[in-house]
């Protein structure tokens, strides 16, 4: 079964040879008042759609993410990460504003993150870095699209390359189903591109070439990589890994939805990928752009590990939100269940993560912004709303009582704890349950009198998120 820092601007007499050391040294350095330690340099790597089908997380048995296993056999993987929304936009909005979806009021793709007021006067991310003395870089897709937020970064670097030409017959899409019948972006296929010379390969030199240089600030670099979001045309090496006929398929039920009301039904890719016999073809199209993803992301994982900068930088990876391959009777995300909410999730901080640590706590991408400020060694920004997971990189078991909200539209709720998951539909409708004998989801508890009281909780803590109280 599938399961699935505050660096003043006045440097006192401080080496560039003491700025690539541990970050974990004293220094006498203020902003203000604020007193900290040496800052740490931090590479921040965004992964776009991708689900737990990674070796480190064991979503896929066949999966092949060697570079990601390295970096998670390194630093602290968050078993149950969580984005704040199951979709781009509001998921990026939330973790580089630092705000939820129900704050600001971005719930989907179409929405303006920089048209609301409290985003556009407020300091993103980035910005906060770079008040305090950090030099911020970027390429490639880390709020909604590559471009958006350009002027938030101080240096930015437009996305170049291909992924070159699939073979498609007239009318029909790359994988053979004929035009119309679904989303002309839910494609797949072997493309006659190069790595090198491919988009996501090409932000991965990017930043690999900016850890080859000399930096007389703290550094944060972001590096966004667009794969496996579709449509999932990459090199034909990436592809020839996995042969359709010998692959595991998601185990899916046909009934799985008659116990959720009206809010779900078999969505139109699921119904004509099915027809045509091409959920295997989905599952190896997916698995090859996740390989590729993770090629690109060695690239840069080895020119960090070949830089001066590898004992100093805090590296956290991670993927705006899960997918679906055929789960719940439906492909893509946008959605309040396990696979569209669960995130991929690395944070190794020198001198603090044991290699190959785990933490099973439930925690959202929402907690970046303040992990990264506290690592920083900076002062609080008190306007996020996530929380600083240094308690946990401290201890992996750590006492910590705080259910992840991950939304998807205004009334649209999920909330994860350990043990359970709670759905609540703006209509009323609810969803309950067990993840210590139901991973998949499959039956829902909502009107089971054994589980009124774990409802009646989930309920109460659902409704202290939403209003602070």
């Amino acid at each position: 079964m599938i399961r699935k820092i505050s660096y003043s601007f006045r440097w006192l007499a401080v080496s560039f040879l003491l700025l690539s050391v541990s970050c974990t040294l004293k220094t006498s350095q203020r902003t203000g008042d604020h007193k900290r330690k040496q800052a740490c340099n931090i590479l921040f790597i965004a992964v776009d759609d991708l689900n737990d089908w990674t070796g480190f997380l064991g979503g896929h048995p066949q999966t092949q993410t060697p570079f990601m296993d390295q970096l998670a056999g390194e630093g602290m993987v968050f078993e149950r990460a969580y984005c704040a929304a199951s979709v781009c936009n509001p998921s990026r909005a939330a973790i580089m504003s630092g705000f939820r979806p129900s704050t600001t009021g971005v719930y989907h793709n179409g929405e303006e993150m920089f048209d609301v007021p409290m985003i556009r006067e407020g300091m993103m991310l980035p910005q906060y870095l770079s008040k305090y003395g950090y030099k911020t870089m970027a390429r490639g897709k880390i709020y909604h699209t590559p471009d958006t937020g350009k002027d938030t970064w101080d240096v930015w670097s437009e996305v170049s390359g291909s992924y070159g030409r699939v073979k498609k017959s007239k009318g029909y899409l790359a994988n053979g189903i004929l035009r119309g019948e679904m989303a002309d972006n839910m494609d797949w296929g072997p493309t006659d591109a190069a790595l090198e010379d491919t988009p996501d390969f090409l932000n991965a030199d990017w930043a690999a070439q900016q850890l080859q240089q000399d930096h007389d600030k703290p550094f944060f670099l972001a590096c966004g990589i667009f794969r496996p979001h579709l449509k999932w045309h990459v090199p034909k090496e990436f592809f020839d890994k996995f042969n359709p006929e010998q692959l595991v398929l998601p185990e899916v039920r046909e009934n799985d939805l008659n116990d959720v009301g009206d809010n779900a039904g078999p969505t139109r890719e699921y119904l004509t990928i099915k027809a045509h016999g091409k959920q295997a073809e989905a599952v190896q199209a997916y698995l090859a752009n996740i390989n590729y993803a993770d090629a690109c992301i060695g690239h840069l994982l080895t020119a960090l590990d070949q830089s001066k900068y590898r004992d100093n930088t805090i590296v956290v990876l991670w993927g705006d939100h899960g997918w679906h391959l055929g789960e719940k009777l439906r492909y893509k995300k946008f959605t309040l269940w396990e696979e569209a909410c669960r995130s991929p999730l690395i944070i190794k901080v020198p001198g603090m993560t044991s290699p190959s640590s785990r933490s099973a706590r439930t925690v959202n991408l929402l907690d970046l912004y303040p992990t990264l400020v506290e690592l920083a060694g900076l002062p609080a920004n008190k306007n996020n709303e996530g929380l600083s997971l240094v308690p946990l990189l401290k201890d992996q078991d750590a006492a910590w009582d705080y259910p992840s909200l991950t939304q998807m539209g205004d009334g649209r709720n999920s909330l994860r704890t350990e043990q359970f998951r709670y759905i609540h539909y703006e209509d009323g409708t609810e969803e309950l349950y067990d993840h210590s004998v139901d991973p998949m989801e499959w039956k829902n508890l909502i009107n089971d009198p054994a589980y009124a009281q774990y409802r009646a909780q989930l309920t109460a803590r659902m409704e202290e998120i939403l209003t602070g109280k």
